[in-house]
């Protein structure tokens, strides 16, 4: 007990002495504090201090006292100026044809004026595009990896590729089978899905096939965003067919199809004759009277468009519509072009109320327009492209409407597309000269696997 006693006394100790310890800290603290008040009541009452006797300085001069080794300059403003810089040598670059080279001494530029000129010869060179004339021909928008694409490198040029010169010729022997072809071409297919990895230009070439077909004096329907079909605006159940409107999205299919399609829907009379049923408005609610919207046997395409977009009751029936007046036309050939496709395959961001506390999904194929537009099971000729930036998910290799054989692989750069794309990044100054050398872009090319938004971020980082 004794013992025991005395090891409890021996542990309680240190507490003890660092509680007084603790206790003396705080009591000097405390008597400083004190003292700082005692002195600044003294300072109020009027004694002089040493701080009074000072000379005020003024603070612009402490601005400019400051070294200039600790001055910094704003990111912003150098990056800025590092752009300016850039673009001036770019445009002292476009004097000197000796920098368009690419490897092997090949021309870094093809001299092509159309893309329905491109041969194999012309693929693995870069194609100058106008962007005054992108906008007037893709009015719709340009993909977001084309235009990323020209804005890093300060040029509105692209390259071409075989899968493009390929993806074009199948649709031009779909629209014209007397075109003379070799004994062992492709077969010829009027529905492909491309699919591919991440970053592998697949909507980049239905811009550009689109942009092809409307200058060969097609008639295109494109959906850049074929996401926002089944996400945004209004949603009605439809009494009539049991399925749900989106006025505001068909509003803007109508639109988008008018903009450059307007003289060739002038020219094209109206097949279906049927009248278009009614639904809700977008915000309106229900049509009063009639609920149906007659068609006249003279009326053209460009008339049932602006008669879509004039009544908001008839948007959804107008497109819907559209689908099977498209199927008919003869007198030109006829391309869907659908990119984002794959959200096509999924459900929506809609939902159904089932119980108070409860609502389910409604899934896109329950969607009035999504529903007329996504089968590729007919003649027509049509074209999608999945999109990884949906973040849909993988899809199964068979899809509902759609033929067994469509769904293509989209390739990402080979090496010898990625020597030109590098050659091309080291013309618009985004790799300096004196790093820029065969083993520096084969590391680049493995490390990025061919994606090209990778690609074109690592290029500047060779040392």
């Amino acid at each position: 007990m004794m013992l025991r006693s005395l090891l409890r006394a021996a542990t309680a100790a240190p507490p003890l002495l660092k509680e007084s310890q603790w206790q003396l800290s705080f009591c000097r603290s405390m008597a400083s504090k004190s003292k700082s008040k005692s002195k600044s009541k003294s300072s109020k009452k009027g004694k002089p201090t040493k701080e009074k006797n000072q000379t005020k300085v003024d603070p612009k001069e402490k601005k400019e006292k400051v070294p200039e080794e600790i001055q910094t300059v704003s990111p912003s403003v150098s990056a800025a100026e590092e752009a300016e810089k850039r673009r001036r040598l770019l445009a002292e670059d476009d004097k000197n044809p000796a920098l368009d080279v690419g490897p092997n001494g090949r021309p870094l530029f093809t001299s092509i004026p159309s893309l329905s000129m491109l041969t194999k010869e012309d693929t693995n060179a870069y194609f100058k595009f106008s962007m005054k004339e992108l906008k007037e021909v893709l009015p719709e928008g340009l993909p977001m990896g084309m235009m990323k694409e020209f804005e890093e490198s300060s040029r509105s040029a692209l390259l071409m590729r075989q899968c493009f010169v390929d993806l074009r010729d199948n649709f031009r022997r779909a629209a014209d089978p007397s075109i003379a072809v070799k004994p062992r071409a492709p077969k010829v297919r009027k529905q492909i899905v491309l699919d591919g990895p991440l970053s592998c230009g697949k909507s980049i070439a239905l811009a550009m096939l689109v942009h092809w077909a409307r200058k060969e004096g097609w008639l295109v329907l494109y959906v850049p965003k074929g996401r926002e079909w089944t996400h945004g605006g209004l949603f009605y159940k439809n009494p009539q067919t049991g399925l749900w409107d989106t006025p505001v999205q068909a509003a803007n299919i109508l639109r988008d199809f008018l903009k450059y399609n307007k003289s060739i829907l002038q020219g094209l009379k109206c097949n279906a004759l049927d009248p278009i049923p009614l639904g809700e408005g977008a915000g309106v609610g229900p049509p009063k009277g009639s609920d149906k919207m007659q068609i006249s046997p003279d009326s053209t395409l460009c008339e049932l468009v602006e008669a879509g977009l004039s009544n908001t009751h008839a948007a959804v029936g107008v497109v819907v519509r559209l689908r099977e007046e498209l199927s008919k036309v003869t007198s030109v050939p006829v391309l869907i072009a659908i990119d984002q496709y794959n959200s096509w395959f999924t459900f929506t961001e809609f939902e159904e109320p089932v119980t108070v506390r409860s609502c389910v999904p409604i899934h896109a194929k329950d969607v009035a327009i999504v529903k007329a537009f996504r089968p590729m099971a007919n003649d027509d000729m049509m074209v999608g492209a999945f999109s990884h930036s949906t973040a849909v998910g993988k899809l199964r290799q068979e899809l509902p409407d759609v033929p067994t054989d469509a769904r293509i692989h989209f390739p990402r750069y080979t090496l010898d597309e990625a020597a030109t794309v590098c050659h091309y990044y080291l013309r618009q100054r985004l790799v300096k000269r004196d790093a820029f050398t065969e083993d520096n872009w084969k590391k680049i090319f493995y490390l990025s696997n061919g994606n090209g938004t990778e690609l074109r971020y690592l290029v500047p980082f060779m040392r």
